[in-house]
């Protein structure tokens, strides 16, 4: 599913209108979408009483449309209406023959009727303002968003849908007016928007449904962004033959852990083996290899050289580089720490020509930061993946800057470093060099906690290992990993989850994919 900006709706927009689907077809349809979504969601209708704040444009013609089908389907419309419509608005000709009630915010003195009509509306759909171009909300419209979160703070029950979007909430960046209220329903209106997918928007928009609208197919084919679907994931995961042997899913080497993060090597090896790859051995300090191998019995293992308890040893390159045309991909850097050992024990073997497929994730990222041109030492076939903290440290910036442009510094770095980069966090974004990025649906509280990168790094590589197309592996881990999530969530609640909840999930999040 293509992920667009503001313009690129209006873009697209206009191609449909060149065959034939005019902005009055799409408008119908919109609204109809929305009075559906809307119903579907609230449950019986009949006789409930249902606010529609209408602004200017088109956003607001889609409110009217929406306002005629609920009271075709005989719910108690009333229309507060922002801005004067054109004097010749069929959509409000329509609601006016239909002798449904509504106001014209100027002869609305003190906001008295508007006030009225919230206090007595079970439902109020926001059709204020689109995506147009944002602007500081203040005046008039301020007012009417005040009254109408001043509603809802009094009536916690009061259910709001957004149409397209909250009001005051930017379509691209996700920037969030002070006077935008928070919707429990968003829906969206022919494709998800980037703003919708990035905080602190994101957090604005309760459930999010993306409804269609009639736009016919092959108007965004210059969209390069999607949203991570299960359909997607589906096509891309690979066969499981019946006639197959452990060596049919490849195997992976981790290198990973050290005596203070024995953890994280147990996490992303396990998680490696969770989403099929045949083999796992793990690579780990000579103290560490017991204190893991008593719980992960299914993997092999490669004890290393130590330079203190725990620590990899330098002169531990040998070893990994004579084992590593023996596997399909490399998953190096999970709780190894940064003991100056280990460090220079990362930038030597990365720095020295590999070949294979790589997964850098935590501490290996950390070790590249204090090497220039690090990106040029590693395949192009490597995914890094960075958390916002160890962003900020690979392109020299602050963490606020990487939260504020997520997307976009995602991709720019995926071209400048020519590698797939994962930017994690909720919503996180997957970006490859030829330009195309996708994102994560998940944004989950539950997955806020020590060792759920690990077991993310570990998936990827898990994938990549069975012959995975790196973007797709990226893509399919992020996924599948936030999908586990949203089952442990489902389960147990967003308290209290814990990264090895994910284990189990994750073949069975697998096969929730593979039933779509």
């Amino acid at each position: 599913m293509k992920v667009v900006t503001a313009d690129q709706m209006r873009t697209i927009e206009g191609r449909a209108a060149k065959l034939g689907f005019t902005v009055p077809m799409l408008m119908e349809n919109a609204g109809l979408a929305v009075a559906r979504e809307a119903r579907h969601w609230i449950g019986v209708v009949e006789r409930r009483p249902v606010l529609i704040l209408v602004g200017p444009g088109n956003n607001g013609g889609d409110g009217l449309v929406a306002a005629r089908h609920l009271h075709d389907w005989r719910a108690a419309v009333r229309v507060y209406i922002f801005a004067r419509r054109t004097e010749d608005d069929p959509n409000l000709d329509q609601l006016v023959a239909r002798n449904v009630p509504w106001t014209l915010h100027t002869n609305d003195e003190g906001l008295a009727q508007l006030k009225s009509a919230l206090s007595q509306a079970d439902v109020v759909i926001d059709a204020l303002l689109g995506t147009g171009k944002a602007r500081t909300i203040e005046g008039p419209l301020a007012s009417i968003l005040g009254a109408l979160r001043c509603e809802r703070e009094t009536r916690p029950n009061l259910k709001l849908v957004a149409l397209d979007l909250p009001t005051g909430l930017d379509a691209d960046t996700g920037a969030v007016d002070p006077a935008c209220v928070p919707a429990g329903l968003t829906v969206t209106l022919g494709y998800p928007k980037t703003g919708l997918l990035t905080f602190p928007g994101a957090g604005c928009l309760g459930e999010l449904v993306v409804a269609d609208i009639g736009i016919p197919p092959g108007q965004d084919t210059d969209v390069l962004v999607e949203m991570m679907t299960a359909l997607s994931v589906k096509s891309s995961l690979p066969a499981r033959p019946l006639n197959a042997h452990k060596g049919s899913f490849g195997k992976a080497l981790v290198v990973a852990g050290s005596l203070n993060f024995v953890g994280a090597a147990y996490l992303a090896t396990m998680a490696t083996l969770r989403v099929g790859a045949g083999l796992a051995t793990l690579a780990t300090p000579e103290r560490v290899y017991p204190l893991v191998a008593g719980r992960l019995a299914e993997a092999t293992y490669l004890p290393l050289p130590e330079a203190g308890p725990g620590v990899i040893a330098g002169d531990a390159v040998a070893l990994v580089r004579e084992e590593i045309p023996r596997y399909n991909v490399l998953l190096i850097g999970c709780g190894l720490g940064q003991r100056p050992a280990t460090v220079w024990f990362v930038q030597r073997l990365l720095s020295t020509p590999l070949t294979l497929p790589m997964v850098v994730d935590a501490d290996g990222l950390n070790a590249l930061t204090k090497l220039a041109g690090w990106w040029k030492m590693l395949p192009h076939e490597a995914i890094l993946t960075p958390h916002t903290g160890e962003m900020a440290r690979l392109t020299g910036t602050e963490a606020d800057e990487v939260s504020a442009r997520r997307l976009e510094l995602a991709r720019d770095k995926a071209r400048e470093w020519d590698k797939i980069v994962v930017l994690k966090g909720a919503h996180t974004v997957v970006a490859s060099p030829d330009g195309r990025a996708a994102i994560s649906p998940w944004a989950n509280p539950g997955l806020a906690t020590g060792g759920t990168g690990d077991v993310l790094a570990g998936a990827i590589a898990g994938l990549l290992a069975q012959g995975m197309r790196p973007f797709d592996a990226a893509c399919s881990g992020v996924y599948l990993h936030g999908l586990a999530g949203e089952m442990v969530r489902q389960e147990m609640g967003e308290a209290g989850m814990l990264a090895s909840d994910l284990l189990p999930l994750l073949p069975r999040a697998i096969m929730k994919v593979k039933t779509v």
